[in-house]
């Protein structure tokens, strides 16, 4: 049945960051009526960047974002790690890390991203912000829907693309513990004063299973700094105390050597603190009913892979494809699941396959890639290849199908 033929559906999706918008962006040209809901104020801008590669770079093109996306390419040339002191013990380029492509794959601040995505949108589609779902009542030939600010409403679907920490998640298949597959590491990310001279590079500091991170897109006034450390279990206890984040980060950081008394003053002063866990998301099956989850609430990789944003930009992509084409949502969903979970998948093993580079957890792992970085051509031929090899292959490792445009 051709999807033009029949009425619009109404579809609520929850979460305006990358996910929610890209999806947003397809339903609508599919003729679907499309509302977003979001609890913030406004799509949030700025942000660490984001690396956008393989199937994703050809799902962007497909909605005419490259030319955007191209101008607003951070365009980082160089990783230095330094020893314990401080000291610089060699470079990579980021993409003999990552397996990325160098002059193809695109590098853009998350805000750049979710500001292309959503300008073209906010005439189209109806955006609520400063909103949440409260309730979801699938009756199953419609979803009634309670926001927190009290709005009531009704839609044929509801698409939860809210994140790790997935709201929509916990009201249709309950609490988080189950899907949460924690990775042992904690992170903060904040923006500190760039006192250090850098531009389109990152700087890396590591003791046995402790990173401290100086990220530069540019030669601005601001830069990223990130603490990350490993931890049995997950810090539950801190998540809502913004306190007890920098106090737990800070203990982990006490040596005055290199810019870490810095990072740390600049992580206790920021105002855009983000403190999370490095886990993943597993589930057996994404949907339920008239509800679907998508993007890091369906298959979280975690920022490790470096592949969050790619999967769900190609996640919004095939859903909305499978939206279009199959007149019941359920045979939209499974089609769905079946072509996308074998591409989720590959890319959260980019986390989970063993020692990493950045975030080294023995003394033995640090000296292995520090002997390493000491020849560079050892350090490509050693190190490099295997791992940018398999990065590469997950990348692309879906190829988007050709669904039919909408006029």
């Amino acid at each position: 049945m051709n999807h033009m033929s029949r009425p619009a559906r109404r579809v609520l999706i929850s979460g305006a960051s990358i996910t929610g918008p890209a999806l947003a962006h397809w339903l609508d040209r599919y003729g679907f009526e499309v509302t977003v809901v979001e609890k913030a104020a406004a799509v949030r801008g700025g942000g660490y960047a984001i690396d956008v590669r393989g199937t994703a770079r050809e799902a962007v093109d497909r909605m005419g974002l490259l030319p955007a996306l191209r101008k607003a390419h951070v365009d980082s040339q160089r990783i230095t790690f330094v020893d314990a002191a401080g000291e610089p013990v060699g470079s990579l380029q980021p993409e003999q890390l990552t397996g990325g492509e160098t002059g193809v794959d695109l590098e853009v601040r998350r805000g750049d991203l979710a500001d292309a995505l959503y300008t073209p949108l906010r005439d189209r589609v109806e955006f609520l912000f400063d909103d949440s779902i409260a309730t979801l009542d699938d009756v199953g030939d419609a979803v009634h829907v309670v926001f927190d600010s009290g709005l009531r409403r009704t839609f044929d679907l509801v698409v939860g693309a809210d994140g790790l920490h997935s709201n929509t998640r916990r009201l249709v298949f309950g609490p988080e513990e189950p899907f949460h597959r924690y990775l042992g590491h904690v992170f903060a990310g904040f923006t500190l004063p760039n006192e250090f001279g850098l531009a389109h590079e990152a700087v890396i500091w590591n003791e046995p299973g402790r990173s401290a991170v100086l990220y530069a897109h540019e030669p601005a006034d601001r830069l990223h700094g990130f603490l990350t450390f490993t931890r049995d279990t997950p810090p539950f206890e801190a998540f809502r105390d913004p306190r007890a984040q920098r106090d737990l980060v800070a203990a982990r950081f006490p040596e005055r050597v290199w810019h870490l008394p810095r990072l740390v003053e600049g992580m206790r002063e920021a105002d855009d603190l983000f403190f999370d866990v490095v886990s993943q998301i597993h589930m057996r099956a994404w949907s339920h009913g008239r509800v679907v989850l998508a993007g890091d609430a369906a298959h979280a990789t975690s920022f490790i892979s470096g592949q969050g944003s790619s999967v769900a930009l190609v996640g919004a992509y095939v859903l909305a494809g499978e939206l279009a084409t199959h007149a019941d949502h359920a045979d939209a969903f499974a089609a769905y699941e079946r072509l996308l979970r074998p591409f989720a998948e590959r890319n959260q093993a980019l986390a989970t396959g063993g020692g990493s580079v950045v975030t080294p957890t023995t003394r033995q792992e640090i000296e292995a890639r520090n002997a390493l970085l000491r020849d560079p051509e050892a350090a490509v031929r050693t190190m490099v290849t295997a791992g940018a090899q398999e990065g590469r292959a997950a990348h692309s490792a879906l190829v988007l199908p050709d669904y039919p445009q909408a006029a």
